[in-house]
């Protein structure tokens, strides 16, 4: 008889933690494709996204708020099942820097690690059953060719996700990323995605005027902004790239089989990796600080107003021509993973001071290419 397995990841509500469960869910059934796997998510997320993987027997919603300590979790936990084989959770749930900073995401996992019977352990580790480390998967979203009835290259392009605006590129230079990328594929047709409606979900802090300057500057366009989730991803799984500045949203798209173009920078390094070509343009960090993760962001600068220095004009410009190329590469398809897995850990060394045990990334991928 298959033994059942909940992952227990509810988190924050942007749409690339769901795909952190996802991939742990997927690891475990690569590890012992007998066993039954569910996982619990944030109400406020992109519980869908499970529907479309195929390892995943059943989502449960949980409505959170990430900062109520006191939320009484009874009634969402007396509507799901407290008998699994094993429970594995997010370790953030437990480590007293997250606790502090979610108070509410505290309280869901003491309540539910109460409530859950059965062996217990941590999402993504060996014990106390198997876990298959780096497994490749994909979210079965058939791919919307039928909204680019031109030829020529198909290039999706989001400007910018819910962190705030100063850490994305100004409308300026998203411009002149546009047309540098117009000038490169003059046949192109670029896709732009977002979401402006404001909902219990995470929006864009882009606003529609901003939104409209990126359009104007794309020669030729499909439109999904504000579109449903599923049909914004299969714009974009129809597409050859996807342009974008780190975000949940395109660490979904590689789940759909997307290569991703990424404007590296920020808080945050790409840690997602899943068999799909991609490239990250890294800043300068020593001209452009970056990569502060939970510590201190860089200070600020002028450009059209407050901007993060690896978000600034000076930079895109200083790496306009390494984006265009790898552009090129992978809307060619030339570039395989292995490639460009190698050559991202070799780009992203220097960053953390060539000690590669401090690449971080989910399953340690990064520093095992370099092994």
């Amino acid at each position: 008889m298959s033994s059942s397995l909940l992952v227990n990841f509810v988190y924050c509500p942007q749409i690339g933690h769901v795909i952190e469960a996802l991939h742990y869910a997927n690891g475990y059934r690569a590890a012992d494709p007998s066993r039954r796997i569910s996982v619990t998510l944030n109400e406020n997320t992109a519980t869908e996204l499970a529907d479309h993987a195929s390892f995943v027997e059943r989502a449960y919603a949980v409505p959170m708020d990430v900062f109520d300590a006191a939320a009484d979790h009874s009634r969402t936990l007396a509507a799901l099942p407290s008998a699994w084989d094993v429970v594995v959770s997010d370790f953030r749930g437990y480590d007293p820097a997250q606790r502090n900073l979610f108070p509410g995401i505290a309280s869901w996992f003491d309540a539910s690690s109460a409530h859950f019977a059965g062996q217990k352990g941590f999402a993504g580790f060996p014990k106390p059953v198997p876990y298959s480390p780096g497994e490749h998967w994909r979210l079965s979203i058939p791919p919307a060719d039928h909204r680019f009835p031109g030829a020529g290259p198909r290039i999706a392009v989001l400007p910018g996700g819910s962190a705030p605006r100063a850490l994305y590129p100004s409308t300026r230079s998203w411009e002149l990323i546009v047309e540098a990328l117009a000038k490169q594929f003059p046949t192109a047709t670029f896709c732009l995605v977002g979401k402006l409606r404001a909902d219990t979900r995470t929006s864009t802090t882009f606003t529609a005027e901003e939104l409209d300057r990126i359009r104007a500057a794309m020669p030729r366009n499909v439109d999904v902004v504000d579109e449903p989730l599923l049909d914004q991803l299969a714009a974009v799984a129809a597409c050859d790239v996807l342009v974008s500045p780190h975000s949940g949203f395109s660490m979904v798209a590689l789940a759909a089989g997307t290569p991703w173009l990424t404007i590296g920078g920020n808080r945050w390094p790409e840690y997602f990796f899943n068999g799909v070509p991609f490239h990250t343009v890294v800043p300068d960090v020593s001209r452009f600080p970056a990569y502060t993760m939970m510590s201190a962001d860089p200070p600020m600068i002028d450009d059209d107003g407050e901007r993060s220095p690896s978000m600034s004009r000076t930079r895109i410009e200083a790496d306009l021509d390494e984006l265009v190329a790898a552009a090129v590469t992978l809307v060619s398809g030339d570039l395989d993973y292995d490639t460009a897995l190698l050559a991202h850990a070799k780009r992203m060394l220097p960053v953390v001071g060539d000690d590669p045990t401090r690449l971080w990334s989910i399953d340690n991928v990064l520093a095992t290419a370099l092994a």
